[in-house]
């Protein structure tokens, strides 16, 4: 009879080693892009009205802000703007950085994106969404439309 060598099966140990650190790689990029993505859908809409009521609890939380943009209120701050937005006769001081809509001007409504600064009533804006069409019909457009006839007429 002939004496057969048993080798340890190590190459088998290794791939399944392998295997197993490459599956937990991709499962950890898909958590952090789900907790990436989920982050930011959560990202919630206030009237300006709203906004103001719950000052306290939003903090410095990010939100959306919605309302129109008062008419006379537009102002540039070197590279930023200024201006306020009103919803239901509530207003709240907006100051901007970054880029402006083509469209962005007096009287129309307006969603923000950002927070509250800190220890103040501004809202520190980052980010202006405005309806481009009447044609353009979306959930997000009928809400702009319902903010701008709730624009406060004095």
């Amino acid at each position: 009879m002939t004496d057969i060598e048993v080798r340890p099966r190590r190459s088998f140990d290794r791939s399944r080693l392998r295997l197993g650190i490459v599956f937990a790689v991709v499962l950890g990029a898909m958590v952090f892009l789900l907790a990436q993505g989920l982050g930011n859908a959560t990202s919630f809409y206030r009237n300006a009205d709203e906004a103001v009521a719950t000052r306290d609890q939003l903090a410095t939380k990010r939100f959306r802000l919605q309302g129109v943009v008062v008419p006379g209120s537009i102002k540039d701050v070197g590279a930023d703007v200024t201006f306020g937005v009103e919803y239901n006769c509530v207003t709240v001081l907006v100051h901007h950085s970054g880029t402006r809509p083509p469209l962005f001007k007096n009287g129309i409504p307006v969603v923000l994106e950002g927070a509250f600064a800190k220890g103040t009533n501004t809202f520190e804006s980052d980010t202006i969404l405005v309806r481009h069409t009447s044609e353009y019909r979306t959930k997000a457009s009928q809400k702009a439309e319902a903010t701008e006839k709730e624009r406060c007429s004095t």
